[in-house]
């Protein structure tokens, strides 16, 4: 499967982006590049590879334990600390409502 500047075009449209066409050029490059690094990727044998949704599962892990408990050794005590005043975020605004940041509309469609 390849990428063509219709696809690249279509992304970018979705995502609300507008590419030069440099931009463009180099994105079907870039996205063909991942692609084909993909299928090589598939071409390996993975068949003695054991699944694993978790990296972490294979290290440090407490095997009698289940759940997010098996990772209490990586687990520190959360100490609860003031925050930045309401009024001392709001000085750092350029705009606010008195109550809230008051910021420019960005999605027009």
């Amino acid at each position: 499967m390849k990428v063509n500047e219709q696809d690249v075009i279509r992304v970018a449209e979705l995502a609300n982006l507008e590419l030069t066409a440099a931009e463009r050029e180099r994105m079907v490059k870039d996205l063909n590049s991942i692609l084909d690094y993909i299928d090589r990727l598939n071409q390996l044998d993975t068949s003695r590879v054991e699944p694993m949704a978790q990296i972490s599962d294979r290290f440090g892990v407490d095997p009698k334990k289940s759940g997010s408990a098996r990772f209490e050794y990586a687990m520190r005590e959360d100490h609860p600390r003031p925050s930045l005043p309401h009024e001392e975020a709001l000085k750092n605004a350029p705009e606010t409502d008195g109550n809230f940041f008051k910021v420019p509309k960005v999605i027009e469609r």
